[in-house]
């Protein structure tokens, strides 16, 4: 079983998918698309050939695939392409095993939910991986699978940077990865950029403490939005949750 609550479904694992010389241009190509900018495979470093084959086995109704990003303290970002076949998704969600159920972060469909991360979570994420849990652990491999959840107003000077040393990990050429970089960072297809902000002194329920440490989002189509990304889970788990994402020291 890879994910709990998806015994039934043709779940995969997709890790040896980076590999295919297609995968980035299949995967990230529609995130790149701007009015001012037209992807084409080639500006991933592959062919249309590739990038095809790699959108077929990405969508295959027979095998879901899914990525596991494993970070601090037992949590896993997850990646799992849902192939419906009138109504494919791809769902971004956070998993622990002391959890009962799922953090869901993103939803990327025709029904899309999101945005699931701000830049300061995305990035330390990428940058803390679990290598004990299998999985994805290649830090460009981890920033990029999880950018289409990416929605943040305020990211930082050096994001872009950031961004294209990935793409280049990745085989984009060095010449095209700064504006491949600015065009997967601009405005985003599915929704709008969001603040993100950790909560005040306003209990969450009555008579309570506010969860600290997490960030909230004031995006309203978010799964996020004034909420934590784990419903359900115990105070010592947020904070622990909270130091794995890197917005709380504890």
């Amino acid at each position: 079983m890879l994910i709990e609550g998806f015994e039934n479904a043709p779940v995969t694992a997709g890790e040896e998918l980076l590999a295919l010389p297609g995968f980035w241009a299949a995967y990230l190509m529609w995130l790149s698309q701007t009015e001012e900018y037209d992807p084409i495979p080639e500006w991933f470093g592959v062919d249309g050939a590739d990038a095809d084959a790699a959108c077929d086995v990405l969508g295959d109704e027979d095998h879901w695939p899914v990525f596991r990003i494993p970070f601090a303290d037992g949590h896993t970002a997850l990646v799992l392409g849902r192939n419906f076949p009138d109504d494919p998704e791809t769902e971004y969600f956070i998993t622990h095993p002391e959890w009962g159920r799922h953090g869901h972060l993103a939803t990327v469909s025709g029904h899309q939910a999101g945005p699931g991360l701000s830049w300061r979570e995305l990035h330390h994420i990428a940058r803390t991986p679990d290598l004990s849990a299998p999985g994805v652990h290649a830090e460009y491999a981890r920033l990029l699978l999880l950018l289409p959840a990416l929605g943040d107003e305020e990211l930082p000077g050096d994001a872009a940077a950031v961004l294209s040393r990935a793409l280049e990990e990745a085989g984009v050429p060095a010449e095209l990865a700064p504006g491949l970089a600015e065009a997967l960072l601009a405005d985003h297809p599915l929704w709008e950029p969001a603040e993100w902000t950790l909560p005040g002194a306003s209990p969450l329920s009555a008579g309570q403490e506010p969860f600290l440490g997490i960030l909230q989002c004031d995006g309203y189509m978010s799964p996020r939005c004034g909420t934590r990304p784990a419903a359900g889970i115990t105070r010592e788990q947020s904070n622990r949750l909270a130091q794995a994402l890197g917005t709380w020291p504890g």
